[in-house]
Formats: structure tokens, C-alpha cells, sequence
């Protein structure tokens, strides 16, 4: 609980600039390992120096993030919020779990760079995603999906 308290407390910069912030991260996801952006067929023809003014990248972003925000305040108790995620995400968009690694680090970066996330927060955000990825791939298996 106290780890999701900890991250809460720097959250407020990225719900008020869920678009700006979500496009940061999504592109950091894109130029940092590129194999991610061919994951996203709408954006897998987007060159890389287009993507950072990307108005559908930092749509998506945000949508990323305002999840992210919902999963935070759940404070572990995300199972409602984290099947529907999973299922769409095993069964059409066949995102692997390493994927979901990869954008956890991201977002522990653009936080500490945008938000204040001081190394506490950052190591929080760590665990915070480590839970929830391990939930994810939990329901991964239950599908039959070995992502």
C-alpha cells in the first residue's frame, strides 16, 4: 500500500497533462526499443522524428496512462480493471509480457523526469509494476496465451 501511496503522490503532473506526458512516453517506447512500434499497427509507419508531434501517439499515451492511473488507485485491488486489459491485450493485440517490462521502465523515466519521481518513488513505481505485470501474465495463462 505504501508503495502505491508513494507513487500516487507524484501523479498529479501526469493526469494534468495525460496527452503530453502519455505522447513522451510512447515515443521514449518507440525510440528506445523500436521493435515496440510495429505492436501498434496505426503507428508502425510513423517515422521516428514524426513521432514525438503525433497527435494519434500521444492520444494513445494518454489512454495508457489514464489506466495506469486507474490500476494506481486501486492500490492493488485491480483485478476488475486488469482482466479486461489482459484479455484484449493476450487475444487481439498479443502484447508479450517482456513489452509490458519495457513500457514500465519507460514511464519510471519520463515520471522521475516530469513528475519529481525521486528514487524512492521510482523504486515503488518498480514494485507497483511488478505486481501488476505479474497479475497480467497470470490472466495470460489462464487464456492460454504464453505471452
Amino acid at each position: 500500500m505504501a508503495d502505491f501511496d508513494l507513487v500516487l503522490k507524484h501523479w498529479g503532473p501526469v493526469e494534468a497533462d495525460y496527452t503530453g506526458i502519455g505522447g513522451l512516453v510512447l515515443t521514449r517506447l518507440f525510440t528506445e526499443h523500436p521493435e515496440t512500434q510495429q505492436l501498434f499497427p496505426r503507428f508502425c509507419n510513423i517515422a521516428q522524428a514524426d513521432l514525438a508531434g503525433n497527435a494519434d501517439v500521444s492520444a494513445h499515451g494518454a489512454v495508457v496512462l489514464k489506466k495506469l492511473g486507474e490500476l494506481l488507485k486501486a492500490k492493488g485491488n485491480h483485478a476488475a480493471i486488469l482482466k479486461p486489459l489482459a484479455v484484449t491485450h493476450a487475444n487481439k493485440h498479443k502484447i508479450s509480457i517482456h513489452n509490458f517490462k519495457l513500457i514500465s521502465e519507460i514511464v519510471v523515466k519520463v515520471m522521475a523526469e516530469k513528475a519529481g519521481l525521486d528514487p524512492a518513488g521510482q523504486q515503488a513505481l518498480r514494485k507497483v509494476m511488478a505486481v501488476v505485470i505479474s497479475d497480467i501474465e497470470a490472466n495470460y495463462k489462464e487464456l492460454g496465451f504464453s505471452g
